[in-house]
């Protein structure tokens, strides 16, 4: 693991050399001024991200094309035996807070009754575990729990607890249970409100952790429920196809400093009880007080610890809800921002494994990133108007921006070479003709979507100084449409970031800057994008146009049928119509 570790610092640190020694010799015509500076240091304080996410991609690639088993090779850990039964006891722990609870109790239903009907559901309890400070919502939780309790009587207990004081929202949450139920299980299973998991990938999960005791967190490999809200589609579809090289490839290196994501993972209770709680920060202002992004704290706590922490990257029945809408989207963005800047206080913490430490940083510079592309952008085009005399060199220029383009896009571009060299994957996805018409469709998309996250980093890091919060509130689920003077109120920056772009673009001859038009017209219609996407009826459109298919509507698997998804419902009319069926025995034809 250290040989590989070494192997990839020097592939970053050799591909930012290169980057960065291209972006000076860009920059050199007329020499260096202030204004060169600034724009060579915000170029490299966006460049991590993007090298990491590149080489993630290649080497997953590579072992996904190479490896007989791609999981096995990057997550080494016995199996379990699938011919005994469970040994130990899982708590699922459902952590809600004023959620929708007709859609919680689908999911959680469908999961219990699918345990049962493996076999398996004596080895498991449900708690649900209530931060719902609203008291109609919790009556709701309370009611639904009763009818739960009733159902799966003598099959499965049903525990649920609402908490009064909300101390260290979900970690706290989390932690309430540990101390209160904490030494009844082995293992707890973690669910957020949207999350559904089948019951193959439970109890896979639990007889891995049972196989190997080294093991103290093991995160599966969250996939997005087909959805029919539009925004969510593209979205998903989008991660869909840089998740699979990506996390492959980041486990390659990480290895048993894996991630933990807060969801759909299983603990090991007894060393998270011990080694896991959260420090509150001290001082005063929004970066104080309680983590807000716990998961990935826990997780390097938890390998301090001497446990091993390891992602499953298999595709196969872990599943979420994605934000169904821009605006839910940004606010989530929003709450991860200010818990990762808080990582900054946690670096120097004693014991930390290097990878660790680095893990911090990055989920630091993650968002670091979007001013610093702001500024970049800014600089470049304000150095373009205030010189009399061409400020870039156009060789070292044009190798620069294609290389860090393909270097932006090849997560999805490494996926979606292995799907197409795949036949079962070419059909899966709805056949070669519509999966490269939706990566196209979908990365215009993604670079439209990019510039308007930026200006929301930005301008709420800003808001940071002065003092400014996200807290944790409740999360929108279902598709709904949004106001035309809300989506105006919250997007505004960026309509004004677009009309300064363009007007900027209008200026420059139109083969030049012909690549960077996204860049401006996505924040300029950021209010209608948030609107139109946020219908149910694009969201149906987009599910006839078959565009941005994911396996689960091609071939729908059995778990998710009691789930009843609009989208499988209208995508299977969809299939038939345009003759996806699974016995086309021609993937091309679509």
């Amino acid at each position: 693991m250290t040989a590989r570790r070494l192997t990839f610092a020097a592939l970053i640190g050799l591909s930012f050399a290169g980057l960065a020694t291209l972006m000076t010799l860009t920059l050199s015509p007329g020499g260096y001024t202030a204004l060169d500076i600034f724009i060579l240091v915000c170029f490299m304080i966006t460049l991590p991200w993007t090298i990491i996410g590149f080489w993630n991609a290649v080497i997953g690639l590579l072992i996904m094309r190479l490896s007989r088993n791609p999981a096995d090779a990057v997550c080494p850990i016995e199996h379990g035996d699938p011919t005994q039964p469970l040994r130990s006891s899982t708590a699922l722990l459902s952590c809600v807070r004023n959620e929708d609870t007709e859609s919680l109790e689908t999911n959680l239903n469908a999961i219990v009754s699918h345990l049962i009907r493996a076999g398996e559901a004596d080895r498991f309890t449900l708690y649900v575990l209530s931060d719902t400070n609203m008291d109609d919502v919790a009556l709701q939780e309370q009611q639904m729990t009763s009818r739960l309790k009733d159902r799966f009587e003598g099959q499965m207990e049903v525990v649920y607890r609402r908490r009064t004081d909300n101390r260290g929202f979900k970690a706290g949450n989390i932690e309430d249970f540990c101390e209160r139920w904490g030494d009844r299980h082995e293992f707890a299973l973690v669910l957020d409100a949207d999350s559904y998991m089948s019951a193959d990938a439970i109890v896979g999960l639990v007889r891995r952790m049972e196989a190997n005791p080294q093991l103290g967190i093991l995160q599966s490999l969250v996939v997005g429920l087909p959805t029919d809200s539009a925004f969510a589609r593209v979205f998903q579809f989008g991660m869909r196809l840089g998740m699979r090289s990506y996390t492959i490839g980041s486990a390659w290196w990480q290895g048993d400093c894996g991630p933990y994501w807060g969801h759909n993972a299983i603990l090991r209770i007894k060393p998270f009880k011990e080694s896991c709680r959260l420090p509150e920060l001290p001082g005063k202002g929004p970066l104080s007080g309680t983590i807000l992004s716990h998961d990935q704290v826990e997780a390097v706590l938890m390998r301090r610890a001497g446990y091993e922490v390891r992602v499953l990257p298999l595709e196969t029945g872990s599943y979420e809800a994605n934000p169904p809408h821009l605006l839910e989207f940004v606010r989530r963005d929003l709450r991860w921002c200010q818990g990762n800047l808080q990582y900054r206080r946690l670096i120097g913490l004693p014991g930390l494994k290097p990878v660790s430490r680095m893990q911090l940083v990055l989920a630091i510079l993650m968002f670091l990133g979007s001013p610093a592309w702001l500024g970049f952008m800014t600089s470049a085009a304000i150095l373009g108007m205030v010189t009399d005399y061409m400020p870039y060199r156009p060789d070292t220029g044009a190798l620069l921006f294609f290389t860090v383009l393909t270097m932006v896009f090849a997560p999805k571009l490494a996926t979606v070479a292995d799907v197409l060299a795949r036949p079962d994957l070419r059909k899966a996805f709805g056949g070669p003709i519509r999966v490269v018409v939706s990566v196209l469709a979908e990365i215009v998309y993604s670079a439209m979507l990019a510039p308007i996250m930026a200006v929301a980093h930005s301008l709420f890091m800003g808001g940071l100084l002065f003092g400014k919060t996200i807290g944790w509130g409740a999360q929108a689920r279902g598709v709904q449409r949004l106001p035309v003077l809300l989506a105006a109120r919250k997007l505004w920056p960026q309509t004004l970031f677009g009309l300064a772009g363009l007007a900027w673009l209008s200026t420059q001859p139109i083969d030049l800057v012909w690549p960077v038009i996204p860049v401006a017209i996505g924040p300029l219609l950021a209010a209608v994008i948030a609107v139109t996407t946020s219908t149910r009826t694009l969201g149906q459109i987009a599910i006839r146009s078959t565009l941005w298919r994911i396996p689960e509507e091609t071939n729908p698997p059995a778990e998710l049928a009691d789930l009843h998804l609009p989208a499988l419902t209208k995508g299977a009319v969809a299939v038939q119509q345009q003759g996806l069926v699974q016995g086309d025995a021609n993937p091309a034809k679509a």
